[in-house]
């Protein structure tokens, strides 16, 4: 459904983006993930046709974002991180307008305004000012508009920026329940949303790509080692000594120790299975073992880790 093949863009000496190339099937939630300056609202403007590439090419449907960008304007709905509004108008007033800015009319129109704002949950607010309505509220404004010409492929960015726990989850759970119906590429510094809400990921940094993958690869392949998380009760110094003998077991970390109680985190040498070594060591040493469960890194760990080696990366190229 989107193709992106070796897209670079720059502005004089600066390198904005640089060789990206990544694809997204269609119907999937694709989380896009970058520290600030990454080039991710610039990739973005690519594919919605707001700029050209300086090489490369990019394509939605099966459409050219330089030679076809009216096409692909059809295909796509655009949720920019302050979302496109006049304060001045009322929230139904506005759908009207964007509606037919993308060529609806008459009773297609109104049915896709009815449509949106169920879907979005603004039919309540279709006759207030826009100046008067929360931030939550605004930014399902701006993704009824997105949706208004039922697009193929929706870009989001930042949609739960400003917004409190509650609307987070709601505006989460609407996405979701638009995967299938619509690809969605998803921009955010929220990354456990990303976790909860996206089947993959694509991260850049420094304008580069630095991986694009399931969420579940990523994190098994960043780690190479197992992790365990182990709790016993008993003691805990006295398990920890035990547990640092049991061949293949690389670190032992203890995060919790209250109360004749204790949880540590467990990390093997690469290649090796612990689990039953680890489990044998804390019974027959007269501990109980209360739980015992594989710890995987965080998508934020993953995050961490290749940006920061990117970022080292290019230390040691200027040297």
């Amino acid at each position: 459904m989107i193709k992106v093949e070796g897209v670079s863009k720059r502005y004089a000496r600066f390198t904005a983006v640089d060789n990206v190339s990544f694809e997204v099937e269609k119907g999937q939630i694709v989380g896009f993930l970058g520290p600030n300056g990454a080039g991710k609202t610039t990739t973005m403007r690519m594919l919605t046709c707001f700029l050209p590439p300086s090489e490369g090419k990019a394509s939605v449907a099966g459409f050219d974002v330089l030679e076809q960008p009216m096409e692909v304007k059809k295909r796509i709905g655009y949720l920019p991180e302050t979302p496109p509004l006049y304060p001045e108008m009322e929230v139904g007033e506005y759908l009207q307008f964007a509606g037919k800015l993308k060529r609806l009319s008459g009773a297609d129109l109104a049915k896709r305004i009815d449509e949106v704002a169920q879907k979005t949950n603004v039919g309540d607010v279709l006759k207030k000012l826009i100046v008067k309505l929360s931030k939550g509220y605004r930014q399902r404004v701006g993704l009824a508009q997105a949706l208004l010409h039922n697009p193929e492929v929706l870009i989001l960015d930042e949609p739960t920026s400003g917004l409190d726990p509650k609307q987070i989850l709601e505006t989460r759970q609407l996405i979701k329940g638009l995967a299938g119906d619509h690809t969605i590429i998803l921009s955010t510094h929220i990354l456990p949303e990303v976790e909860q809400t996206c089947e993959r990921v694509v991260i850049i940094s420094k304008g580069k790509l630095v991986a694009t993958d399931t969420v579940e690869n990523l994190t098994n392949r960043m780690r190479g080692s197992e992790s365990i998380g182990v709790e016993i009760e008993g003691d805990v110094a006295g398990c920890r000594e035990k547990l640092e003998k049991v061949d293949g077991v690389k670190k032992v970390v203890v995060r919790e120790d209250k109360n004749g109680r204790g949880y540590f985190e467990i990390e093997s040498s690469e290649g090796k299975n612990i689990r039953a070594d680890v489990a044998r060591a804390v019974v027959q040493g007269g501990f109980n073992l209360t739980e015992l469960k594989a710890v995987g890194m965080s998508l934020e760990d993953v995050f961490l880790q290749l940006t920061s080696t990117e970022a080292k990366e290019e230390k040691e190229e200027a040297k």
